[in-house]
């Protein structure tokens, strides 16, 4: 019970006197059982933020998915044409704006998705089954479930919901407004980077022979890949809030520390999702089909897919190094250079090959390859102890002109 309430004691950042003692009874300890309590610690606190993210994260992006599981199931047509709404345009958005959601409680937010999800399932089915307005009720319900939860979110902050942070309008809402601006400038970049580049996918499909089965069956792809990426994100908003905690505190070995723990979890949740993609592979069309022709050109691809979702896991939590390092403009310039410099033209020359789609997702997966590989050596070879004291002489100017 003692060693239970001591860990459950434990705080986010220690103090230099703290950390000491805590060394020094580091020490006392066997070398294995130190190893064991040390991962299990960071990946509770890893946790606590990756958890709630996750799961709001999920909630969001499945108004999406169901949205086109219902136009799906009306005709291979309507799903074409959700699709495009759902996958290429909205993620554009969708990418750009996901860095807000860091500034708000994502407890909070895991609240307000799971209720606007609720809701859209609910009446999805009533514009779909029961008043048969058909493929205009899926988009008029998806328009509704975003706007019950920005209305949700605003409630929540203006009602009382934020006491610490919220105290009305005022001009203090516009101090440090640049600096802000440049920090999430970058940030929506780095994001809107990542998130675009295998939709291209999509946009290319439409030049295709066959068109609407080709844009149907990477639409669904591409959708359960972006499902599945959720869960890398919310590992992303971890990582990137352990770092600056690690940092602030002047810990360069629990920044190496809790980067390893967050990849080798994000990693082992890529391998299960793997699994599972390669174990029902005939199968993973029929939430959005019943169509034979999309359902086995999905099939053709699941081994793609498979790989993809598996490389996708490391490069998020690297991106959460670089967030919660301050390194999102670099990031920005390596996911211009990897993606669209090497990913693309790589897959349209192997496309012009004969390959086809399978060609030009080849060689975007390559991309991606080239992107973990750019970010794992900037972090291996980054001087954290370096870092660290260049973090806490930030908060002490800080602290300093704002006293």
């Amino acid at each position: 019970m003692g060693t239970i309430q001591q860990e459950q004691e434990e705080p986010l950042i220690l103090s230099t006197t703290d950390q000491s003692r805590h060394f020094h009874r580091q020490q006392q300890e066997p070398e294995e059982t130190n190893l064991i309590s040390k991962i299990w610690v960071e990946t509770k606190k890893q946790w606590l933020v990756a958890g709630p993210s996750i799961f709001s994260r999920l909630a969001m992006f499945s108004m999406t998915v169901i949205t086109q599981a219902f136009a799906g199931h009306l005709g291979d047509l309507n799903l074409a044409a959700i699709s495009i709404a759902t996958t290429v345009i909205i993620a554009i958005t969708f990418g750009f704006l996901r860095f807000l959601q860091s500034q708000l409680k994502t407890a909070v937010i895991a609240w307000v998705s799971a209720i606007a999800l609720a809701v859209h399932v609910l009446v999805s089915w009533a514009f779909v089954y029961k008043l048969r307005v058909g493929i205009v009720g899926t988009a008029i319900t998806l328009d509704i479930s975003w706007w019950l939860s920005v209305l949700g979110l605003f409630l929540y902050a203006v009602c009382g919901g934020c006491p610490l942070s919220w105290n009305g309008f005022s001009s203090q809402a516009f101090v440090g407004l640049w600096d802000f601006f440049k920090l999430s400038l970058a940030s929506g970049v780095m994001l809107l980077l990542e998130n675009f580049y295998y939709r291209i996918l999509i946009i290319v499909s439409g030049y295709l022979h066959n068109t609407e089965i080709a844009i149907d069956a990477l639409s669904i792809c591409i959708s359960i890949f972006g499902w599945e990426s959720m869960i890398p994100l919310g590992f992303l908003a971890a990582t990137g809030v352990r770092v600056a905690n690690e940092l602030g505190a002047g810990n360069a070995k629990g920044v190496k520390f809790a980067t390893i723990v967050s990849v080798i979890t994000s990693l082992a949740v890529g391998f299960f999702f793997w699994s599972i993609i390669m174990g029902f592979h005939e199968k993973l069309a029929m939430i959005f089909t019943s169509s034979s022709p999309v359902i086995t050109m999905v099939n053709k691809f699941s081994t793609l897919l498979a790989f993809t979702v598996l490389l996708n896991c490391i490069q998020p939590v690297l991106s959460g190094v670089a967030v919660g390092s301050g390194w999102q403009a670099v990031v920005a310039f390596v996911n211009i250079g990897s993606y669209y410099i090497v990913g693309v033209p790589l897959g349209i020359f192997l496309g012009l090959l004969q390959f086809g789609i399978t060609g030009i997702w080849a060689g975007m997966i390559c991309g991606t390859v080239v992107q973990t590989l750019t970010l794992t050596i900037i972090t291996m070879k980054c001087k954290w102890e370096i870092e660290a004291q260049k973090a806490q002489m930030h908060i002490s100017n800080d602290t300093a002109s704002y006293l």
